[in-house]
């Protein structure tokens, strides 16, 4: 089988050229072709000598996702669905005046089972691959205009749960033969898998968002079951290591909160969750609810969320209540998941 050289970083690159007798620099021309040029053929590399280019031509190859369809949104986020051998996943694609953003899936489904979330009801397949993570990006640049970028890890999966792969991937984001993407432009949101968030702390550096979706426990346990595993107070305390070692971290944690409709709005909520993170630099996205087919929640009201946000905001803290893109096409937060029968 032919290696695919787009699940090596740098590093690895290198490594990889010379396990095969060649010199070391041939890994940087590479990345310059891939990520530079948007270039995937090797005959087209030609600073490259043809005894290489043929060699690298049998026995290694540079496969990305398949985009199979599309989705148009009103608002114009676009959603993708990209194939990997006979798996699907969705990727989404939220154009902006200064900069787009591409919500990056690490997971063919996900193993959580949060229950206000359409992906967790795929049930997990596997892990995605470091070309299946870094190709849904280069489809899309391939296709859109090369504004900056934010890439957030929110799509499909728990990133957490595939560390090694993501990682690997932020590295090539971050690297400047890579994809030479700021560390403050990407963002990792996780649930707070413990061993994972203790590891990142000495591995890399970049914006951290913690999915909380409760002030307790009791309830927390309800909506987000691994929280019987891992607790908010491991969670939050964990975090905060994070953010002492983190520059990009400076201005604190994302707290991500799904408002749910008399489940987690009450403002007797908002007010524990101004006792909870009074000890760790925040800021607060409450995320209005979206429609799944698979949950029996109901959003809040607007009413209701700016209650809970003023209570917040009286005490000092930067809230923002999140403006839904894609809804219409189900690509909004909590709503991914597999939708091959749609049109392009």
């Amino acid at each position: 089988m032919k290696i695919n050289l787009l699940n090596f970083d740098r590093i690895k690159m290198r490594d990889f050229f010379i396990s095969i007798n060649e010199k070391y620099f041939h890994a940087d021309q590479i990345m310059k072709w891939i990520y530079n040029h948007n270039c995937y053929d090797f005959n087209k590399m030609t600073n490259l000598s043809i005894r290489l280019r043929q060699k690298l031509i049998h026995r290694t190859t540079l496969r990305i996702p398949k985009i199979i369809k599309k989705l148009n949104s009103n608002d114009g986020t676009i959603k993708f669905l990209m194939q990997i051998d006979t798996n699907y996943i969705e990727t989404i694609y939220i154009p902006e005046k200064k900069r787009n953003t591409i919500c990056v899936s690490s997971q063919v489904g996900c193993v959580l089972k949060c229950d206000f979330c359409a992906t967790g009801y795929m049930g997990f397949k596997r892990n995605l691959q470091v070309s299946e993570i870094i190709g849904q990006i280069l489809n899309i640049k391939k296709k859109k205009s090369r504004k900056k970028l934010n890439i957030v890890f929110m799509g499909m999966g728990e990133p957490l749960l595939n560390f090694n792969n993501v990682i690997t991937a932020v590295k090539i984001m971050l690297d400047p033969l890579g994809m030479c993407i700021s560390k403050y432009n990407i963002t990792l949101s996780t649930v707070g898998i413990i061993p994972g968030l203790e590891k990142l702390k000495n591995t890399i550096d970049i914006r951290l968002a913690i999915s909380l979706h409760a002030p307790n426990n009791k309830l927390r346990s309800k909506i987000v079951p691994i929280n019987k595993k891992y607790n908010i107070e491991s969670i939050l305390s964990t975090a905060k290591n994070y953010l002492n070692t983190s520059k990009t971290n400076k201005g604190g944690v994302t707290i991500e909160y799904v408002m749910l409709k008399d489940i987690n709005d009450n403002i007797k909520f908002a007010q524990e969750l101004v006792e909870l993170l009074k000890n760790i630099p925040s800021k607060i996205n409450l995320i209005p609810w979206n429609y799944n087919q698979y949950s029996k929640y109901c959003v809040s009201t607007y009413e209701q969320m700016h209650k809970f946000a003023n209570i917040l905001l009286k005490k000092g803290y930067i809230v923002k209540i999140r403006k839904n893109r894609g809804a219409d096409i189900n690509a909004a937060c909590g709503q991914l998941s597999n939708f091959i029968n749609c049109d392009l």
